[in-house]
């Protein structure tokens, strides 16, 4: 018999405790029970001082729902369900960091303008294949994959009119997905774009910028969770793939699990690109370490 059976499951489609609760406490045992389910479906695993960070996020859920305990909200995350599974995804939101901005890596975007996409673009020649393919992947908000874009639109295009891209934009996080295919933006996404894109790229509007249509079309965005095997052997084909900022909240064994298919995502000759303060060194062999100017790539041969 299931022990949640007689639970009493409150509406999850709107707020029935504005006010704020006391303080809860998560018992150490619940925490590695919730630490589990977490690395069990995306592969995030919390280390032990990060149960305050976890208590802290899943609170400000809990108080929304009007629960009493930490208890009562894994209940309804293990019952699953089709009214509950939509719920795992405010449980995704509330566990992930997305934190981004437009031309945030400036490197490698440098990278992809002089060196990667004129090497692609050679070979597309001699293959008579006219499209790349990029793949963000996490890419929060949109702002890398827009970002691409408007490098390829600037520095590319004029240069190969018959050259098309394709960005495909993912993550975990349904709202943040909704962000990105809306492409409205706060100055804090903005803070380090160029005024030079800014002004040809942005329509700004009551402090809220909003991407131009032509660099829009150029990405689409979808959700997807980098642990699922299933999702991850439909991503293929892909010539460039970003992944930054993600392997570091990763064991060793999630790691080598995501790479896997990262490597298996791309086409030979294709370039990985990481964060800085992430590493493929005791996780992956199958890449050549390519080095640019102020960064580095890794290319499948």
């Amino acid at each position: 018999m299931n022990q949640f059976t007689d639970l009493k499951l409150p509406d999850l489609s709107r707020n029935l405790n504005p006010s704020l609760p006391k303080q809860l406490y998560m018992s150490v045992s619940l925490f590695q029970d919730i630490r589990k389910f977490i690395y069990d479906n995306t592969g995030i695993y919390f280390q032990d001082n990060k149960k305050y960070l976890l208590e802290s996020r899943l609170q400000r859920r809990i108080n929304f729902l009007g629960l009493k305990s930490f208890e009562e909200y894994f209940a309804i995350l293990k019952i699953g369900g089709s009214a509950y599974s939509e719920e795992k995804k405010y449980f995704y939101e509330a566990i992930t960091i997305n934190e981004t901005f437009f031309f945030r890596n400036q490197p490698q975007l440098d990278a992809l303008a002089t060196q990667i996409f004129p090497e692609l673009i050679a070979n597309r020649t001699v293959l008579n294949r006219n499209k790349i393919r990029i793949w963000s992947a996490a890419s929060s908000s949109g702002e890398e994959a827009y970002s691409i874009a408007m490098v390829f639109q600037d520095l590319i295009k004029p240069k190969y009119p018959n050259i098309e891209i394709e960005i495909v934009g993912t993550d975990i996080s349904a709202s943040i997905i909704d962000t990105a295919n809306q492409g409205i933006y706060k100055d804090y996404s903005i803070r380090n774009t160029p005024p030079y894109y800014l002004k040809k790229y942005f329509k700004s509007n009551g402090g809220l910028f909003e991407v131009a249509p032509e660099i829009k079309r150029m990405a689409s965005f979808r959700l997807l969770n980098l642990y699922d095997d299933f999702m991850m052997k439909t991503m293929l084909n892909f010539d460039i793939i970003f992944c930054a900022n993600v392997l570091i909240y990763f064991d060793t064994a999630s790691k080598i699990k995501v790479v896997n298919h990262l490597y298996n995502s791309l086409n030979r000759g294709g370039y990985l690109f990481i964060g800085y303060s992430e590493t493929l060194q005791g996780i992956s062999r199958a890449f050549q370490l390519v080095s640019f100017p102020k960064t580095v790539g890794y290319k499948k041969e």
